[in-house]
């Protein structure tokens, strides 16, 4: 079998533990028991685990984003806003396990995110400022592209919580919810903003 052949049959035997049984499950020696690849040969297609999680990482990002570019625009840009949020919040949702392996990266990661890794976040934020700009085209684009940039980070760190269901019991609103108050919230905020600066 060829490089890549293995490392796609590896890749897709790991995203399916993860899914299935959490972050946890997700080590060499079940990955070589799970796909009959020994550890060794593991270690020679990605030198690491890290390297393998990265990857792992970037397809979620590919994935999450593919759903968020299917998203078309209409007349009503802030409903536009709160359908991507939707997409958003029911990738994260849908595939628990993975979102938990990317965001604990980032929690944990000692080392830079890489270009490419960089270039698919920024994919995505760049998504997000094209609706912000249809909502928002008297909004000077430095600040327009921060307001992304915040909004991002700011429904990415909810994204945690709904991973999670341990704080269902406590919280007595709906998740889906909560992001949908933070994002119009905000949103709402931005254009009295912008009005107030007009």
């Amino acid at each position: 079998m060829e490089k890549d052949n293995i490392q796609n049959m590896l890749l897709q035997i790991g995203r399916k533990m993860v899914r299935e049984k959490g972050t946890e499950a997700l080590t060499v020696r079940k990955l070589s028991e799970a796909s009959g690849c020994s550890v060794g040969a593991i270690y020679n297609q990605f030198a690491n685990m890290e390297n393998f999680i990265v990857i792992q990482n970037y397809m979620t990002l590919d994935e999450l984003t593919s759903r968020l570019e299917k998203v078309k625009e209409t007349d009503n840009t802030f409903g536009d806003l709160n359908k991507l949020l939707q997409v958003f919040v029911d990738y994260v949702e849908n595939n628990k396990n993975l979102w938990f392996l990317l965001y604990s990266s980032h929690l944990n990661s000692e080392r830079t995110f890489s270009y490419f890794y960089m270039k698919k976040v920024v994919r995505i934020i760049s998504l997000v400022n094209n609706f912000l700009y249809r909502a928002m085209p008297d909004m000077e684009r430095p600040e327009r592209l921060v307001s992304a940039h915040v909004l991002w980070l700011t429904l990415f760190a909810l994204s945690s919580f709904l991973t999670k269901d341990i704080l269902d019991s406590f919280a007595k609103v709906n998740k889906k919810t909560i992001c949908q108050l933070v994002l119009n919230t905000y949103l709402a905020g931005l254009t009295v903003l912008e009005n107030k600066n007009a």
